[in-house]
């Protein structure tokens, strides 16, 4: 057996359990500002407090949905693995993409958010694992999490 299918073995028998909750990260106006610049997304919900104020329904500014999942690789990398033999012998990782993202809460300026995540699925696809994890990143003090996501990643093993 190789790498990646001993580590696979490993994966399968985690399918369902959470796998951990990182840090609490906060999201503060310089970093929706440079969000903005960054994908030309200047819409007023976002970097303009005053007008925020008085026109949107939160009163204040909130991150851009996209700026909530791109947290993603940072608020991940602070949940250690339920399993660290699994990534014996792991090159790197690498993002294969999104089945399903929601946005169920907004993200107001200074918020602090987090990320909940559990192993829904592990497949072998030649020397790599494909994994699927539903990512969800909760809002301290809120009911609704500013976003759902199941999150594709290739796992890339020395042969």
């Amino acid at each position: 057996m190789g790498k990646a299918a001993d580590a696979l073995a490993r994966f399968e028998k985690r399918i369902g359990e959470e796998e951990g909750v990182s840090d609490w990260f906060q999201v503060d106006q310089q970093r929706i500002n440079d969000f903005a610049d960054a994908t030309l997304d200047h819409q007023f919900i976002h970097i303009d407090p005053e007008k925020s104020a008085k026109l949107s329904p939160y009163k204040v500014t909130i991150a851009h949905g996209f700026l909530t999942l791109s947290l993603l690789p940072h608020l991940g990398s602070k949940i250690p693995p339920l399993d660290p033999e699994a990534y014996q012998g792991m090159t790197m990782g690498i993002n294969y993409g999104l089945d399903k993202v929601r946005f169920p809460a907004p993200v107001k300026v200074g918020s602090r958010v987090r990320a909940r995540r559990s192993l829904a699925g592990a497949e072998l696809k030649g020397t790599m694992i494909q994994t699927k994890q539903i990512v969800t990143i909760e809002i301290e003090g809120e009911d609704k999490p500013a976003c759902v996501a199941e999150s594709l990643t290739r796992l890339v093993y020395a042969s």
